[in-house]
């Protein structure tokens, strides 16, 4: 009879049994773990990478706590590095603390605190140091935490280096940085230029270690307060600032003048007066300046230096062409800037310039005034000009033709309609005399009340004074 056949009577009840066996252990471990958390045991450390410097003491601070009633605390300080077995330290039981021999001048543990001295401390002291804590009560609870160790050498003040020391030219030399430490390790390199890193673009480039820094080619662009940094984890050092020398230019070349109008590049002098001209452009070294003047299409060299002082009575032409070059004897290079000088009359520059300086405030009180006045004359002129001409054209005229004018109805025969007419208007009948008294007689039934009447009514009457004339 096989196995199976044996046991296929009890298949239900084994696994049964295996049932309430499974639920039993988990509820065993589950209370171990209740008991566990209720109990509180725990071990923490602030950090778990404490960086130190050799030759300096190092403190391990360990915190450990719980929540159950407890005969004895041990605690064990163990030391491992990669690779290797781990090897005891100390330990201790209650306040009684019992070192390894090897070890017991230089780590040092104050039970019930937990906390590890080691002093001095060493490249060797490098690695993982194990805190195990154990609590004997109702059972024995047990806790560990591993922190890692690291020992370094603090940081020298670094030096920079730079090659070639004597400068260089601008797109043509290249320019090698080189940071040094004399002591430190673990050290991470990083560039700064103006108080800020330097990264790798189309003219710089950095050693694998970052150490040095190329620089191919130099340009102005590249001017500026360099510096090394040099950390590792337990300090930083910087460099002394120190500047590149690059030789550029000549750049922006420009002529200005202490005296004088100045439109474009051409300078306006009074006659006498004598003005000074500068000469000035951004380079480096600086510039070596020449002053030529043009004059009967020939030219030569007046003057070298940066400043051309010109008397204006010792100016034999009154328009004179000059030009100013710069020379920069490094990198060999040169430019220049040509500008006009006019000599004008004592007094006309000054004059322009007075009358540039008036206030759009002035100028525009004058347009007004200039527009009032005009206002008035026009005004005037239109109130006594006509009277003139028409009193003129009534004292010029003869006698006969008062006579002859009739007064037109509008009723007579269109025939008799044809003719040259003339209207008079007097808007203002005090103002002037209409006819002259001696246009037309004081007689025949017309006083002289009427000689002052207006045309309309000396032409009304004179129809009356020739009827009357027959009878």
């Amino acid at each position: 009879m096989g196995q199976d056949a044996f046991m296929e009577p009890f298949g239900d009840t084994l696994g049964v049994f295996q049932c309430k066996l499974y639920l039993l252990l988990f509820d065993i471990v589950a209370n171990c773990l209740l008991l566990r958390a209720c109990s509180g045991l725990k071990v923490t450390v602030p950090s778990h990478t404490v960086h130190g410097i050799r030759g300096q003491a190092l403190y391990l601070p360990v915190h450990y706590g719980f929540h159950t009633p407890a005969s004895d605390i041990q605690i064990i300080w163990l030391f491992e590095r990669p690779h290797t077995m781990p090897k005891y330290l100390l330990g201790s039981v209650n306040k009684s603390v019992v070192p390894d021999l090897e070890y017991q001048h230089k780590f040092t543990m104050m039970p019930p605190n937990a906390s590890l001295l080691i002093n001095p401390l060493q490249f060797s002291d490098e690695g993982n140091y194990i805190v195990k804590v154990n609590i004997q009560g109702n059972g024995t609870l047990s806790s560990s935490q591993k922190i890692q160790v690291t020992v370094d050498d603090p940081v020298t003040k670094p030096v920079v280096q730079i090659h070639p020391p004597s400068g260089s030219v601008e797109y043509v030399g290249n320019m090698t940085l080189t940071c040094q430490v004399e002591g430190g390790t673990r050290l991470v390199y990083q560039w700064l230029k103006n108080g800020r890193p330097a990264h790798t673009s189309s003219t710089y480039s950095f050693s694998p270690q970052n150490n040095t820094l190329h620089i191919a080619p130099v340009t102005k662009e590249d001017i500026g307060n360099y510096s090394c940094l040099v950390r590792n984890p337990v300090s930083e050092m910087e460099s002394d600032i120190i500047m590149p020398i690059i030789y550029y230019g000549p750049y922006g070349l420009q002529v200005n003048s202490d005296k004088g109008l100045k439109v474009g590049e051409v300078f306006t002098v009074d006659l006498g007066e004598a003005i000074l001209f500068d000469c000035s452009a951004d380079s480096y070294p600086p510039n070596t300046y020449s002053w030529i003047r043009r004059t009967d299409n020939t030219t030569y060299i007046i003057k070298h230096g940066p400043r051309l002082e010109v008397a204006s009575e010792n100016v034999a032409q009154k328009t004179t062409d000059y030009v100013c070059c710069a020379y920069n004897n490094i990198t060999g290079r040169q430019d220049e800037t040509h500008f006009t000088v006019i000599i004008t009359s004592v007094g006309l520059e000054k004059l322009a310039q007075k009358g540039k300086s008036l206030s759009p405030l002035a100028s525009i009180t004058g347009i007004s005034l200039f527009l009032i006045i005009s206002m008035c004359l026009l005004f005037l002129w239109k109130k006594y000009q006509p009277y003139k001409v028409i009193k003129q054209k009534l004292e010029g005229r003869p006698e006969t033709e008062y006579r002859k004018a009739q007064t037109f109805s509008g009723h007579e025969d269109a025939l008799d309609d044809f003719g040259i007419y003339e209207f008079v208007a007097f808007p203002d009948a005090s103002g002037v005399s209409r006819i002259p008294s001696r246009s037309v007689p004081v007689s025949d039934g017309i006083s002289g009340q009427d000689l002052h009447s207006t045309i309309y009514e000396v032409i009304q009457h004179i129809p009356a004074q020739q009827q009357d004339q027959p009878e």
